[in-house]
């Protein structure tokens, strides 16, 4: 039995698709399986007893043995990725991103590290694609704000001045079908985030063209709010996707002004009420001075995202909590739901550019908004932290400096 388990675990480590390498306590490769050896383009004959700096690039070999040292000193298991980029070095001198894994056990024989290593060569040139293609919607966004702005412009003259020449109204009419072509190109590219708001509205708005009787005027009513709904989401998936720009561009500030944020919290939750399902409730608690510095847009952007998250993954009937202890020199808020939650493997990535939980399924969304959440946060100096439970819920934590600029 002993025999057929050794062998078990001898074909494991051979047929793996991660690269397998295994140092002792003075950092010596002592064992590697044949991906890794591939991987790196070294026999296993020409790496044993060799340091881990030989498959490391020479420009962190220095810093290198000081983080491994220390980690050898008091080693504990790390996942993959780190919150690091890692790169590897081949025999023939090229380098490649990895992620890497460590794992400590010890033998008869003493200590030693195993450590599974992944090429996310492909991983990466994906990413760089993304990229570049938001890059392309940063380009045609400024365009579409520009052209905007324009036509804001020439129509606001054509009121004051109608005198205008006929030959001034076409032009302007050119300009308006130059327009919605371009905001037709950019639906396209966003089309599987606008095309389901879209088709509410119009849903809604002929439905609304049926109620014609007094009593129908409840039926009225509800169906203008899910309009105001709808529009608020789309109006909030644009604002995601200018503030990516601006803070790509580095044009976002943190100015605290005074405020009160007991007001400010209150008239935002009235604004949201708009967007709560049946019977939803946000329970707001406040405690401390109402006065504070903040940013007031970006705190608004904050607390925007993290509420409206909270309403879209949380059913009817659910209660969302929202706590803030004002301090002198620092704030506390909590937002609580009582959601479908975040599961445990997705929770590393939760504050990535574009990425969603496995669990969010049709829910409308861009993938951006804790990511822009996290960016605010640092911006103005504070933290932000969460916890989260499949079927329970999830709390948001943000910790915020309080004082004048």
């Amino acid at each position: 039995m002993i025999t057929r388990h050794i062998e078990m675990l001898d074909a494991l480590f051979k047929h793996a698709t991660e690269g397998i390498v295994v140092i002792d306590k003075t950092g010596n490769i002592v064992k590697l399986n044949p991906k890794a050896s591939e991987m790196f383009g070294y026999s296993n004959e020409e790496l044993l007893n060799k340091k881990i700096e030989w498959l490391i690039p020479e420009r962190f070999n220095e810093n290198h043995i000081g983080y491994r040292d220390k980690y050898l000193h008091l080693p504990r298991a790390r996942g993959m990725g780190h919150l690091r980029d890692l790169f590897a070095r081949r025999k023939n001198g090229t380098e490649f991103p990895v992620e890497v894994s460590l794992s400590p056990f010890k033998t008869t024989d003493g200590e030693f590290v195993v450590s599974f290593v992944v090429d996310i060569t492909e991983r990466k040139i994906q990413q760089n694609r993304i990229i570049e293609a938001h890059s392309e919607i940063q380009k045609l966004n400024a365009e579409l704000e520009a052209r905007v702005e324009q036509r804001t412009k020439e129509l606001a003259a054509a009121i004051i001045n109608v005198e205008k020449s006929q030959e001034e109204v076409i032009r302007a009419l050119q300009k308006e079908r130059e327009l919605n072509n371009m905001k037709s190109q950019f639906v396209t590219i966003a089309s599987h985030e606008f095309r389901t708001p879209l088709a509410t509205i119009l849903s809604s708005a002929s439905i609304i063209g049926k109620y014609t009787r007094t009593e129908d005027e409840e039926k009225r009513h509800k169906h203008v709010q899910r309009i105001k709904s709808t529009v608020t989401n789309l109006t909030q998936i644009l604002n995601d996707f200018l503030s990516i720009g601006k803070l790509e561009e580095g044009r976002v500030q943190n100015i605290p002004a005074r405020m009160d944020l007991k007001e400010f919290c209150q008239s935002l939750m009235e604004e949201m009420k708009g967007l709560c399902k049946e019977d939803q409730q946000i329970i707001f608690d406040y405690r401390g001075n109402e006065e504070v510095w903040l940013d007031k847009q970006m705190m608004r952007n904050i607390l925007f995202n993290l509420l409206s998250n909270a309403i879209k993954y949380s059913d009817a009937g659910k209660r969302i909590f929202l706590k803030v202890i004002s301090l002198e020199k620092s704030i506390q808020v909590e937002i609580e739901d009582q959601g479908i939650g975040i599961p445990k493997n997705d929770q590393v990535h939760i504050f990535e550019r574009f990425f969603r939980a496995a669990n969010a399924g049709n829910a409308q969304g861009t993938g951006l908004g804790l990511n822009i959440v996290q960016s605010y946060v640092t911006l103005m100096g504070g933290t932000v932290k969460f916890t989260s439970n499949v079927g329970t819920g999830t709390t948001f934590q943000l910790q915020l400096p309080n004082h004048s600029p």
